[in-house]
């Protein structure tokens, strides 16, 4: 069998697979269909202790209603529990999923979410089909085929998406102009070491701010970014700048989150203007 035919059972087996995943979406058995999702309510957080580690988050204790027999269940984020906690405060709003039928496997999320359809593999397995597919028109037709393939389609996404990218810069330029400052300190600074494959240690260093905001939320959380020597920033008071309605979107230097703003939207010009480039000179070599 030569590279067409390989090519060609490439597509034909991650079609096959898009297809049952959609099929198991319309008949609502796929995982994310199956698994129930709901709100839960941060009612305890307990400060992390200096010096300590940052694996697992900041320990809190959630409550939350369960939906069959309407009791109210409190459960910790001990152990692997899904996404890591890094910003806490009592009332915080935060997702909870299990499988269904299965409640003491249950997850957490950064916020509520909602219904999913289980879309997520079907939509990779087309994206394969898709690369075998330039993978074949490079083969049989010329290497800029593979140009197109790639670019083309990249680029014109790039293009939908700059719109939303502009008004995301605006928000978010709104949203640090709203900022409410408040004085905060570093109540610990965790450390982390790691030995990769070739013997080498390296070290994750974590400070913890704490700060209250001006409704009365006692905030502790994570704090990897604009802070000066942060492995001995323990003990140093500080200034928050953080969002009325989400105190966990905060930032040490409202000046530097300007900028990247900013910046990220220039990127994004830049990257569809050399995809186009590549596109119209891939057409060109044709």
């Amino acid at each position: 069998m030569g590279w067409d035919g390989v090519l060609l059972l490439w597509c034909a087996l991650w079609a096959v697979v898009a297809v049952v995943g959609l099929g198991r979406s319309l008949a609502g058995v796929t995982k994310a269909q199956r698994t129930v999702r709901l709100t839960g309510r941060i009612v305890r957080v307990t400060q992390p202790r200096h010096g300590g580690s940052r694996k697992g988050g900041i320990s809190v204790v959630v409550s939350y209603r369960d939906p069959a027999s309407g009791a109210e269940v409190v459960v910790t984020n001990d152990g692997d529990r899904g996404e890591m906690i890094t910003a806490a405060w009592e009332g915080r709003e935060i997702g909870v999923s299990h499988p269904r039928g299965r409640p003491h496997a249950y997850r957490f999320s950064g916020i509520p979410e909602g219904p999913a359809r289980g879309l997520g593999w079907p939509a990779f397995a087309l994206f394969l089909v898709y690369a075998g597919l330039v993978a074949l028109a490079s083969l049989r037709w010329g290497w800029p085929w593979a140009l197109i393939g790639v670019a083309g389609p990249w680029g014109f996404a790039g293009i939908l998406q700059l719109p939303g990218a502009v008004r995301e810069k605006n928000d978010r330029l709104g949203e640090l102009a709203a900022m409410e400052a408040v004085p905060g300190r570093v109540v610990a600074v965790l450390q982390d070491t790691s030995l990769d494959d070739d013997g080498h240690v390296s070290t994750t260093i974590t400070p913890v701010v704490s700060f209250t905001t001006r409704a009365g939320a006692a905030v502790t959380a994570y704090c990897t970014s604009h802070l000066a020597n942060p492995a001995g920033a323990y003990g140093h008071e500080l200034t928050i700048h953080h969002l009325v309605a989400n105190p966990g979107e905060f930032t040490l230097d409202p000046a530097a989150e300007r900028s990247t703003a900013g910046r990220d939207v220039v990127h994004q010009v830049l990257m569809v203007l050399v995809l186009a480039v590549t596109t119209v000179t891939a057409t060109v070599l044709l």
